[in-house]
């Protein structure tokens, strides 16, 4: 049975008056399953927040469609709304207000009851770790504790489909991971859907079943990371050199490979069939080395890939 559609994007537009005027979003189209978690990736202006606020409902599409659960956005915008969220870390929230009152009122902006908010707080307070803050005002938290604010909110009126807009920038890498358990284990109770836009590769990579790479407001690839990471040809060979480093180096130098050192250890830039024909070389010139690893593509050089194709 094929997975259903929560989100499906069609032909979407966006144009901002100028002289000439700018296409941020030219006709992209994907869908969103339930349950699936979807990279949104591309340089900075590539169009990803453009993206994202049409699909808040805070920026109008020049053209195009947005449905969610089989609704057209701008015909039921008030009830998807209940069911969608956003959360990002440049976001903002009202700075004199306790982090019980802004949860308080975003709780009933999104339709929670007094007692639906009360019973849903703590437990999420505390599953990000700022319980203890709940009568603090937003002012005296730090960048992190306010991300993790930003995600008790999103998560309060416990939605089907959220939007997260670099989510884990201004958290410390245990928190980060943490953030991801957390979304996984939403994914996985609940069937919860993830549009993730992040620079992180490694998160995207962990978390994403399927990405899209957008490029001057149009997708120019759309698959899943470990496919979008084998299209990458060059590996990383490193090398713990014990006897003929410089031979090492000139023997990269000599193949034309772009290489770095550390110490003893030398890492060659090269492309997979050019590995055993670099190795054969080592021990045609003597050269002894007491430990070799070779690292596959990854999601960020696919990505730092496509920066330089399209810069």
């Amino acid at each position: 049975m094929s997975a259903e559609i929560v989100l499906s994007v069609r032909n979407l537009s966006k144009l901002f008056d100028g002289k000439p005027p700018v296409k941020a979003v030219d006709g992209i189209s994907f869908q969103l399953a339930k349950g699936e978690v979807l990279g949104l990736l591309g340089l900075n202006g590539a169009g990803k927040t453009t993206t994202i606020q049409m699909l808040m409902g805070t920026l109008t599409y020049t053209s195009g469609s947005i449905h969610y659960f089989g609704q057209d956005f701008l015909k039921h915008r008030k009830d998807i709304l209940r069911r969608v969220v956003f959360a990002s870390t440049y976001a903002s929230l009202p700075w004199l207000l306790t982090i019980e009152q802004n949860l308080k009122v975003f709780g009933r902006l999104a339709g929670l009851s007094g007692l639906m908010i009360n019973e849903r707080a703590d437990p999420l307070l505390e599953r990000f770790g700022i319980l203890d803050k709940k009568k603090k005002p937003v002012s005296s938290l730090s960048s992190g504790q306010i991300t993790r604010l930003m995600l008790v909110k999103a998560f309060l009126p416990m939605p089907d489909i959220v939007l997260l807009d670099e989510p884990t920038a201004s958290l410390d890498p245990d928190m980060a991971q943490d953030v991801l358990a957390f979304l996984q284990g939403e994914r996985k109770k609940r069937g919860l859907s993830i549009l993730f836009a992040s620079h992180r590769m490694d998160e995207v990579s962990e978390l994403c079943d399927r990405v899209i790479f957008l490029h001057k407001g149009q997708i120019v690839a759309d698959d899943k990371p470990e496919i979008l990471a084998r299209s990458v040809s060059r590996y990383k060979l490193r090398l713990h050199v014990g006897d003929g480093l410089k031979r090492s180096m000139s023997l990269a130098e000599k193949m034309q490979l772009s290489f770095a050192v550390n110490e003893r250890v030398i890492e060659v830039t090269l492309d997979e069939g050019q590995i055993p024909t670099f190795l054969m070389a080592l021990g045609q010139a003597g050269v002894f080395y007491s430990s070799i690893k070779i690292l596959e593509p990854s999601l960020e050089d696919y990505f730092l890939m496509m920066a330089r194709k399209k810069s």
